[in-house]
């Protein structure tokens, strides 16, 4: 249950129709939620980068890491939950990402949708956002094997962010995308830590590139974020 006593959406304040808000509503929990989020297909964006609105991803059925933390973010108002995201911050050689975060029990979880198997759901066992990010760190690797997670968000309420801009907007959430880049980040490793990384061996490399659904523009490149 939430225990964060917020006001939950209504689906007037967020400018849906009937058929929008009663999908959401009908996720009525964390893990509720990462099971649609699972269900639909990775948005590859075969014509060039998107960052599709709720309303876009209901309509589309697709969806890419920060697309689906915000579809998950507005569930969860809607049933009581502040609608929090953060932001995973890589080095240059590879993607951030971008995670629903829930608590339960004064513990912190994160839904995520992701097409590999690493950066998926988290259950809700993290004290606090750094242990949260911490877990992603092993598994979050370019190409080439390199560990490359560097950097996380502070929880990013998008209440800050009127609705029109990232759940019912019909064009792409640049300014929803911008201001989260642009909140407070804090460092997971220095560079001495950097320095004394491990890359990934073969076999860690062959099961990081199974996505669980295949990019039409990309079928043999490694499953996107």
């Amino acid at each position: 249950m939430p225990d964060s006593g917020i006001s939950a959406a209504t689906r007037e304040s967020l400018g849906l129709t009937r058929a929008e808000f009663n999908a959401l509503r009908r996720l009525d929990s964390p893990a509720r939620i990462q099971s649609f989020l699972n269900a639909i297909p990775i948005n590859a964006e075969p014509d060039g980068d998107t960052l599709l609105s709720v309303r876009s991803v209901l309509a589309q059925r697709r969806a890419h890491c920060m697309e689906g933390a915000m579809v998950a973010a507005c569930a969860m108002w809607i049933h009581g939950r502040p609608p929090l995201v953060m932001r995973l911050g890589s080095s240059a050689s590879d993607y951030p990402h971008v995670v629903a975060l829930f608590r339960h029990a004064q513990r912190w979880g994160a839904v995520s949708k992701t097409n590999g198997i690493a950066l998926r759901f988290r259950d809700p066992v993290y004290v606090t956002l750094r242990e949260l990010a911490m877990s992603y760190f092993h598994e979050y690797s370019d190409k080439h094997g390199n560990k490359t997670l560097r950097t996380y968000s502070r929880a990013f309420d998008l209440r800050r962010i009127d609705v029109a801009h990232w759940v019912t907007r019909r064009d792409h959430c640049w300014l929803a995308h911008d201001t989260l880049e642009a909140t407070r980040h804090y460092a997971l490793i220095d560079g001495k830590a950097e320095q004394a990384l491990v890359r990934r061996d073969d076999f860690e490399r062959e099961v990081a590139a199974i996505g669980q659904y295949p990019d039409p523009a990309r079928p043999s490149a490694r499953p996107r974020r």
